[in-house]
């Protein structure tokens, strides 16, 4: 029997959402709140906004879906949307149902490591946000990233 060699294609789904420009973590901060839903409030899940050179949206995933308190990141699948997608910067967002937007130490090693492993594409982890219902905290806005 003869294995067979399995064809990859780039797919896109084109959503309601606009194209919108990014400048600052205000910006990703409610243009993720558009998609977030039920996830925002009851568990944690974490997402990603790709970016062109000049800022502008080309695309966001969700990458995982986990518990009240943790979600599991596998920076493949990042990685594998990132180089896909083409992009020049990623922004990883991830949500705190708690309302506290404090990172973890778990959330500080998940950001270097995404930074490094896009580096090797030449992608920019442009910045890693936690989000709440009301509020945000930006890894870039706190000189970390």
């Amino acid at each position: 029997m003869v294995k067979k060699a399995i064809e990859y294609k780039l797919t896109v789904n084109k959503c309601e959402f606009e194209q919108k420009k990014i400048m600052a973590s205000n910006d990703v901060y409610y243009y993720a709140k558009q998609f977030y839903f039920d996830d925002l409030l009851i568990y944690e899940s974490s997402f990603i906004i790709l970016i062109n050179r000049a800022r502008k949206v080309i695309g966001y995933a969700k990458i995982s879906q986990g518990g009240v308190s943790g979600t599991s990141v596998d920076v493949k699948i990042v990685a594998k949307y990132a180089v896909e997608s083409l992009c020049a910067g990623v922004f990883f967002i991830h949500n705190h149902p708690s309302g506290n937007v404090k990172p973890s130490i778990e959330d500080r090693q998940i950001t270097d490591k995404l930074k490094k492993a896009l580096s090797l594409f030449d992608i920019k982890l442009a910045d890693s946000i936690i989000i709440s219902y009301d509020s945000y905290y930006s890894f870039c806005d706190e000189g970390i990233l």
